[in-house]
């Protein structure tokens, strides 16, 4: 029988559910001073003991009676009879209220002279100044900083009780292999209840993450029954789905009651919420992205109506450099990388699928479009919700374009250097798009020919020439990447896998066939496109195609045999004035730097006697390569 989610419940209905339905655990726990940073704090916490417990010097220098000082000036200096030597932190003894600086005195014989009157504390820390003897400290519900802990400490504080709530994660799945295990063909890591243990340990849970469980019911029954007798709430991890070997619903309903499966959100449409022995059982489906959303939107907002402390949330205002479009009727949850140029912060939309974890590390940050909302047009202003600090953001370069490894490695040069490039595959069209709108620091492009620019003239129509300069990183060998080493000749009588129309490779391989008199037709595949030279040289690699074009780098680094047929030359095409920022200028230094010259050197298929060479957007005046961190005078 096919199962069907019956009612998708609204974002907010299956939020209120989960928030009313369940009673508050009411737990605490005791923890070491030094665990204790994020936690709540249940009880009130007080001194142990005053501090400081006795007068003590604030100075190094001599403790006096203020009363045998007064009078003393330049003309007449007293003569003090009584004192003591101290340094700071010294206890002051009982009989004197003062202390003298050492620079403020004046040796006389085995005396001190003073030349003015001192006042009574004066230089003297009074016991209990800081902190008295079972004074409150820490209220109940004050989260713990890390500068909290030296003066809890200071005053004698060595644990706390906190707010405790238990966690337990169970993942499923016969395909799953622990990390740290390679997984083989048809397998996988086990990553999203790694992720929800430190996740959510970040808040104060106290999780436990169980063995994996095979898809067997019996299994997944007898390893949530252990973890609801165990804990406070529990995430189950894959099985929420509708498939042959999703058995969560079932094994839920057989040991108490489905609250909901199935809400409008994406991704994570399959959650689930169980309600066994009074306790909350929350199914997360095994897409990672699906899987990170409802831990955000679902249990972090029921730990934190159980006082634990909130998850960071850092919200910004961002101009959507790119359109983002969403079906109505689901609230949908955007990775999002934001960056400045200029004075306006804009917001570049990360692949939606939920399986793809990359996004995640490449965004810092999401976007929330609500579900009466079918999108947003390019140049919208939305909250984003960073996940990284938001300092950051001024170290953050925005790329759009076409991404090759050696723009990947340039990335990893320029982040030695404290600049975080964030890169949005979107192709040479996308390119001069951003370029246009002025959506982007710099944008990629891969060229088989200068003439190319001509096919993107009505993108690029309203850029003045002068406005644009193009930074030469390599010129890229292209051609026919396979395991047999076939040739264009060969391709009538092989699976061949394509790459986008309007892609540099594509043109190329048109222009080839054409000359050759090859019918595309003719191609088994040539209709069947792909995005990116990666995708092309992954197809081949597991055997889903015997042939198709790439670049050479990625030919090699996926274990192919690479025929070239022809080069494009890739490049960073950048406003003018953005040559004006620091950071680009930084980074056309590293472009231009022996260093990166040597690292594509290295890796093979980059021809680098151009890099770092800049031209205007006809193409003339091309320039040999200038020195790092500068750039020459009349450079288009």
């Amino acid at each position: 029988m096919v199962k069907r989610y019956l009612q998708l419940r609204s974002l907010d209905e299956a939020l209120m559910l989960l928030t009313t339905s369940f009673t508050h655990p009411q737990r605490t726990g005791r923890v070491p001073l030094m665990q204790s940073v994020g936690r709540v704090v249940a009880e009130p916490v007080y001194a142990k003991y005053s501090v400081p417990e006795v007068n003590i010097s604030a100075m190094d220098g001599i403790a006096i009676r203020s009363r045998d000082t007064i009078g003393a000036t330049d003309r007449s200096p007293v003569t003090l009879e009584h004192f003591t030597r101290v340094n700071t932190g010294n206890i002051v003894p009982p009989e004197f209220d003062a202390v003298v600086m050492i620079e403020d005195t004046w040796e006389a014989g085995e005396k001190f002279q003073i030349r003015k009157s001192a006042t009574p504390w004066q230089h003297v820390r009074p016991a209990g100044e800081d902190v008295k003897e079972n004074k409150l400290v820490l209220p109940r519900g004050h989260i713990i900083r890390a500068f909290d802990i030296g003066a809890l400490a200071t005053y004698g504080i060595t644990d706390i009780e906190v707010l405790a709530v238990r966690v337990g994660i169970i993942p499923t799945g016969s395909e799953l292999v622990p990390l740290g295990v390679r997984p083989g063909p048809g397998q996988v890591v086990e990553s999203n209840t790694v992720m929800a243990q430190v996740f959510l340990s970040q808040m104060g849970a106290d999780c436990t993450r169980y063995p994996i469980v095979h898809d067997d019911p019996d299994l997944i029954r007898e390893a949530m029954t252990t973890a609801v007798k165990e804990n406070d709430l529990v995430l189950i991890s894959a099985g929420s789905s509708a498939g042959t070997r999703d058995f969560t619903e079932s094994v839920i309903r057989s040991l108490g009651n489905l609250v909901f499966h199935g809400v409008a959100v994406k991704p994570g449409k399959p959650v689930m919420l169980g309600k066994v022995d009074g306790k909350p059982v929350l199914g997360m489906p095994g897409y990672p992205l699906a899987a990170q959303t409802i831990l955000r939107e679902f249990a972090v907002p029921l730990l934190e109506s159980w006082g634990l402390s909130p998850a960071p949330r850092f919200p910004v205002n961002a101009r959507l450099g790119q359109a983002l479009v969403s079906e109505p009727g689901f609230d949908e949850f955007v990775p999002v990388f934001v960056g400045r140029i200029g004075s306006t912060l804009y917001g570049i939309p990360h692949g939606k699928g939920a399986g793809v974890q990359m996004a995640t590390i490449k965004a810092n940050g999401y976007a929330h479009i609500p579900a009466p909302v079918e999108g947003y047009e390019a140049g919208a202003v939305l909250e984003v919700l960073l996940t990284t600090d938001p300092g950051s953001i001024e170290r953050i370069l925005i790329f759009t374009g076409s991404v090759d490894p050696a723009l990947e490695e340039l990335a990893a040069l320029a982040h030695d250097r404290g600049l975080y490039i964030q890169a949005n595959n979107s192709g040479n069209t996308g390119a001069f798009l951003a370029i246009q709108r002025n959506t982007s620091h710099a944008a990629p492009i891969s060229l088989p020919a200068r003439s190319l620019l001509s096919s993107y003239q009505p993108v690029i129509k309203n850029i003045p020439a002068g406005d644009v300069v193009f930074v030469h990183i390599a010129a890229i060998e292209q051609g026919l990447a396979s395991h047999d080493g076939l040739d264009l000749g060969d391709l009538p009588r092989v699976r061949f896998i394509n790459t986008q129309k309007e892609s540099p490779s594509r043109a190329v391989l048109d222009a080839l066939m054409a000359a050759e008199g090859i019918d595309p037709l003719q191609v088994d595949g040539y209709l069947q496109e792909v995005y990116g030279p990666q995708a092309v040289a992954f197809a081949i690699r597991n055997g889903f195609a015997d042939a198709g074009m790439c670049t050479s780098s990625v030919a090699r680094a996926n274990g192919l045999r690479f025929v070239p047929l022809a080069h494009e030359d890739y490049e960073l095409a950048i406003r003018r004035e953005m040559l004006e920022d620091p950071r680009i200028r930084m980074l056309v230094g590293l472009i231009q730097s022996p260093e990166y010259r040597a690292i594509l050197k290295k890796t093979g298929g980059y021809d680098v006697s151009l890099t770092g060479t800049i031209r205007g957007l006809n193409g003339k005046n091309i320039l040999a390569p200038c020195s790092p961190g500068s750039l020459p005078a009349g450079y288009i």
